[in-house]
């Protein structure tokens, strides 16, 4: 019978956030594994052939798999022990830890144990049908994802003429990618009425290349068979329901969608790990542990980023309080970090465990709409410790508040606060 081994802390993914947890972990000496279900480690990150990523965290500006590629050195330099083609199926809470069911070609079906985990899973593409699209299902339609995989990893142009609906950065960078390789974009449709993406990739994916972005636009019909002919685009009102009398016919071979991302969060539901519906991923302290002590979230399964940076950032405190934990072993006693849900639309961490004060607290939020001249402020028992202005904030846009050292008012609080001020003056 083979042996169970044991280990302080499994991270499960290998993508950007998973091999940041992974390093972080064994750097505070935690027996630490990682697990990968795929062959190569770095997740999407190896199908990203554009630049712009790493400027904050490597201070330059790096391809996905150049960025992928130099957490990958780092971990196999310090011989951090990996398993790729594995598969997590089962998770079972036990007194001491936890028991983990995996899966691959070589060993087949074996337990290994541990006192924490990291669940960086990432996150998974919206498809057609959780879009409802109408028609039937014929060849061409492709998620961005899908789409970018086909032309940077196989090399395979999948549509000569195409429409993408939604405004998503990976659709945006679809929209340039296509366009460089000779094929038509159409246009891009967006059912709400201001882009999902950033500003950035609108005017260096889009702007650059003469590709117009419809706002208000969806499409409504996929007209084909075996092959995609045409599309049914439509305007919508504000309730996104479709104008009659607005449809119009777009002759195209390929429909790429790019309507937004699903943290991966199965194994952690399986848990009984509560899941916060506004960001997608589970509700984590500071120390980004979720309700059942020693599981711990991070990177695109704890809430989908705009930037990578942020993805391996909340690897690496998620990795480092795993380690802890097994050291420590903390109560948890949470108080909620209230907020107006008018104004966000999420805000990470949801809690505070009073009984585990860190060094540093981060927070990451999304405005719920568009706001300019926007006052944002922390309060711990109604004092005001931290209060940052911005010009505008947008939803497509994550922001990021870091104080660097918790003043005293945190130890032993009991209310935490985030407030969104339009129009006010920052206090001395």
């Amino acid at each position: 019978m083979r042996a169970i081994k044991a280990y302080d802390t499994i991270v499960i993914g290998g993508g950007p956030a998973g091999l940041a947890a992974a390093l972080s972990a064994f750097e505070a000496g935690a027996e630490t594994l990682m697990i990968e279900r795929e062959k190569r480690l770095g997740g999407i990150l190896k199908q990203c052939i554009h630049d712009g990523f790493g400027i904050i965290r490597f201070n330059q500006a790096l391809t996905g798999p150049e960025y992928a590629g130099w957490y990958i050195e780092m971990v196999k330099k310090r011989g951090i022990p990996l398993l790729t083609k594995t598969f997590v199926t089962e998770i079972e809470q036990r007194g001491d830890g936890f028991r983990l069911s995996l899966v691959n070609s070589s060993e087949g079906l074996y337990q290994v144990i541990s006192k924490s985990i990291v669940l960086a899973n990432g996150c998974r593409e919206r498809t057609a049908r959780q879009i409802f699209i109408h028609g039937s299902r014929p060849a061409g339609v492709y998620t961005a994802g899908t789409a970018q995989y086909l032309v940077n990893i196989l090399g395979y142009l999948p549509t000569k003429r195409c429409v993408i609906l939604g405004s998503g950065d990976i659709g945006l960078i679809m929209a340039r990618r296509l366009t460089l390789e000779g094929a038509k974009v159409v246009g891009v449709y967006e059912a709400k009425a201001t882009p999902s993406g950033l500003e950035r990739n609108i005017v260096q994916c889009l702007d650059d290349y003469d590709i117009p972005l419809k706002l208000s636009h969806t499409i409504t019909r996929i007209i084909g068979e075996d092959r995609v002919e045409a599309v049914e685009v439509s305007r919508v009102d504000q309730t996104m329901s479709p104008l009659k009398g607005t449809e119009q016919v777009i002759e195209c071979d390929g429909v790429i969608l790019s309507v937004g991302l699903i943290p991966e969060n199965e194994l952690a539901e399986s848990l009984g790990v509560r899941i916060d519906p506004r960001s997608g991923g589970p509700y984590v302290d500071q120390s980004f542990m979720t309700g059942i002590p020693g599981v711990f979230s991070c990177g695109n399964a704890l809430t989908v980023s705009d930037l990578v940076d942020y993805v391996s950032e909340t690897g690496k405190y998620a990795g480092a309080s795993a380690a802890s934990f097994v050291k420590d072993l903390p109560a948890q006693e949470l108080i909620p970090i209230e907020k107006n849900e008018a104004d966000f639309l999420y805000l990470i961490p949801q809690c505070f465990n009073i009984n585990a004060v860190e060094q540093r607290l981060i927070l990451y939020f999304r405005s719920r709409e568009n706001r300019e001249n926007v006052q944002v402020k922390v309060l711990a028992d109604h004092q005001v410790i931290y209060q940052q202005r911005y010009q505008k904030l947008i939803p497509p846009e994550m922001k990021r508040i870091e104080i660097d050292s918790c003043p005293k008012p945190l130890n032993g609080i009991r209310d935490l606060r985030v407030e969104m001020e339009e129009g006010a003056k920052c206090e001395s």
